[in-house]
């Protein structure tokens, strides 16, 4: 007990304070053992922090994959309303799968289908597939997004 005092005496005149005596266990309060609560909650709440991150970065991917797809069905809508198209739909289907690959977009997109519809004045084209997933051997979510507008034509007085 004296060296103690001793050395906390010599530190205190050089301006340095003596550190507390420690224990080799850690405790909520003096001298009760935490019983390894730490590692516990650490246990618990890991999980749960690596699914609220993994589960942020696949709805990221889906939103992603959602804009893709209906930028791609744009791109096939606005191809197929040119006026004087020797077969609309075939140009909208081609177009918007050149989007996709000129985005690059063609890699994070699987099962991949184009659905062209003409019904009188009007073209559809509808995009659907599944986005990249996080997991290992599951499938991405599904993405469908369609895209319509009025096919352009020459009009006059007589022929409206």
């Amino acid at each position: 007990m004296a060296p103690r005092l001793a050395n906390a005496a010599s530190h205190a005149r050089r301006g340095q304070h003596a550190a507390a005596p420690s224990s080799s266990r850690c405790s909520g309060r003096l001298g009760e053992p935490d019983g390894g609560a730490g590692t516990l909650e650490l246990v618990v709440l890991f999980p749960i922090l690596l699914v609220l991150i993994f589960g942020t970065i696949q709805g990221a991917l889906y939103f992603h994959g959602r804009n893709v797809v209906l930028a791609a069905a744009q791109q096939g809508v606005r191809a197929a309303r040119l006026d004087r198209q020797p077969d609309r739909a075939a140009t909208a289907e081609q177009q918007t799968r050149q989007f996709l690959l000129d985005t690059g977009e063609l890699s994070n997109l699987s099962g991949l289908t184009v659905v062209v519809s003409l019904d009188g004045n009007q073209v559809r084209v509808t995009v659907t597939g599944r986005t990249v997933s996080l997991l290992p051997g599951v499938s991405g979510p599904r993405v469908t997004q369609t895209a319509a507008g009025s096919l352009e034509r020459f009009t006059s007085r007589n022929n409206p």
